[in-house]
C-alpha cells in the first residue's frame, strides 16, 4: 500500500471520532427524521450489504451485481448512510461537518484504490473503467466485462458477504441511530 493511501485510510478513521463528537454535539434530531434518516441509511446498508457479496478483496476484480453500475458500490452505500444520518441530525452545521467530511477523506480513498487497481489489473481494469461510472451508477449496464474462461461469471455469495465482515456496517448504523435516539430523549428531558 502506497504512503498516500495509508495517510487518507489512516486518517478517515482517526477523524471520523471527534466528527461524530462534533455531529452528536450540533444534531437535533426528531423521532421523525431518525425514521426517514434510518431509512435512508438503510438503503445504503441494503447496497453495501450486495456489494460485498460480490467483491472478493484482493483476489479479483469485482465486476458483477452493482459493480456492473458503478465502481465504487461500497462507497455509494456509505455515502447514504452518511446521508441518512445527516437526514436524522436536522442540523446545517451538523450535516455539513459529515458532507466536508466524507467529500475529503472517501474520495481520496476511492482514487487511491482506483491507483491500486489500475496498476493490479491493468488492461482489464481500464476497460471495466470505460463502462462503469466512478461514483453514481448507470441507470443501465452497458456491457459487462468480460470473465477469463477459467472463472465463473460472478454470483453474490452471503459467505462472502461474511467474510468480508459487512456486518459491523450493521452493527455500526444500528448503534448510531441508538445514540441519535439517545440525543432526542436528552433533548427531551433535558432541554439540551
Amino acid at each position: 500500500m502506497n504512503q498516500r493511501r495509508k495517510f487518507w485510510m489512516r486518517w478517515r478513521v482517526r477523524a471520523g471520532y471527534p466528527v461524530a463528537a462534533a455531529f452528536w454535539l450540533f444534531a437535533a434530531p426528531s423521532r421523525h427524521s431518525l425514521v426517514v434518516g434510518g431509512i435512508v441509511a438503510g438503503f445504503g446498508l441494503f447496497i453495501r450489504g450486495v456489494a460485498s457479496g460480490y467483491l472478493r478483496k484482493d483476489q479479483e476484480l469485482a465486476v458483477g451485481g452493482p459493480y456492473a453500475r458503478t465502481r465504487n458500490p461500497l462507497y455509494l452505500g456509505s455515502a447514504l448512510i452518511a446521508a441518512g444520518f445527516v437526514l436524522v441530525g436536522r442540523s446545517w452545521w451538523a450535516g455539513g461537518l459529515v458532507a466536508v467530511y466524507f467529500a475529503t477523506f472517501y474520495y481520496a480513498v476511492m482514487r487511491n484504490e482506483e491507483q491500486d487497481l489500475r496498476v493490479r489489473f491493468g488492461e482489464v481494469y481500464e476497460s471495466y473503467a470505460a463502462r462503469v461510472p466512478f461514483f453514481f451508477p448507470a441507470l443501465t449496464v452497458r456491457k459487462e466485462v468480460e470473465v477469463p474462461s477459467d472463472k465463473e461469471a460472478p454470483v453474490f455469495s452471503f459467505q462472502q458477504f461474511h467474510r468480508n465482515r459487512e456486518y459491523r456496517a450493521l452493527i455500526g448504523t444500528i448503534a448510531g441511530l441508538a445514540v441519535m435516539w439517545l440525543r432526542i430523549w436528552i433533548r427531551a428531558r433535558f432541554g439540551y
